[in-house]
C-alpha cells in the first residue's frame, strides 16, 4: 500500500523530467533505491537521457542529504530524535552515525554513503558538528556518482524487471564496501602514524 503510494508519487514527479528526479529524493522518505533503477527503466523506455538522469540523480542524492544536514545544524540532536523519524532515521541509527562520525571524522559524508546502517542517517552528526557545507556537499556528490549511476544503469539494463535492481546492486556494492574500509582504515592509520611522528619531532 505505501509502496504502491510513492510509486504514484514518483511517476507524478516523472511530469518534471530530470528536475522531477532531483525533486523526488530531495525527499528523504522516497527511497533513493526505488527512484534510481525505475529511472533506469524510463532510459530504457527512450524517456529520458542516461548521463543527464544520472546527473539529476546525483544532484538529488546531495539535495536530500542537505535537509539532513540542516536539521542537525540548526536544530541538533533534541530535534533530529523528534523529527528524524518523518526522514525514515530512527534513533538507533542517529547513534551508530554519532559512533562512526566520532571515529572516522569528515570524510565520513563520503564514506557513510556506502554503509547501509548509516549512510542517510550521517547527514545529521555532519550538521551538529557544523562540518563546511561545501564540503560535506562535495564529498556527498562523489560518492553519489558511483552509486546512482550503478542503480539507473542497472535499471536501464533490466528494463521491465527494474524491481529487481536492489538484489543485483547488493552484490556489487558489497566487494565496493570492503575496498572502502581497507582504504578507510590505511588512512586511520596514516594519520595515527602522523600524529606520533609529530608528537617525536616536539
Amino acid at each position: 500500500m505505501i509502496e504502491t503510494f510513492i510509486l504514484e508519487m514518483i511517476y507524478a514527479f516523472k511530469s518534471l523530467s530530470y528536475f522531477g528526479i532531483t525533486l523526488a529524493l530531495t525527499f528523504e522518505f522516497i527511497p533513493a533505491e526505488l527512484v534510481l533503477p525505475l529511472v533506469g527503466y524510463w532510459v530504457y523506455q527512450g524517456d529520458m537521457n542516461l548521463y543527464l538522469a544520472i546527473l539529476a540523480g546525483t544532484i538529488g542524492g546531495v539535495t536530500g542529504p542537505l535537509t539532513l544536514y540542516a536539521l542537525g545544524r540548526y536544530g541538533g540532536r533534541p530535534l533530529a530524535n523528534k523529527y528524524g523519524k518523518y526522514f525514515l532515521v530512527r534513533e538507533k541509527e542517529l547513534d551508530a552515525a554519532d559512533r562512526f562520525f566520532e571515529k572516522y571524522g569528515a570524510g565520513v559524508a563520503f564514506f557513510a554513503r556506502f554503509m547501509p546502517v548509516v549512510r542517510t542517517a550521517i547527514s545529521i552528526p555532519c550538521g551538529i558538528a557544523k562540518m563546511n557545507v561545501y564540503k560535506f556537499s562535495i564529498y556527498t556528490f562523489l560518492a553519489m556518482l558511483p552509486i546512482t549511476s550503478l542503480y539507473i544503469y542497472v535499471g536501464y539494463l533490466l528494463g521491465p524487471n527494474w524491481e529487481e535492481a536492489g538484489h543485483v546492486v547488493a552484490r556489487y556494492l558489497e566487494p565496493i564496501v570492503i575496498v572502502l574500509l581497507v582504504l578507510l582504515i590505511i588512512f586511520i592509520g596514516y594519520k595515527i602514524y602522523q600524529k606520533r611522528a609529530a608528537k617525536k619531532s616536539l
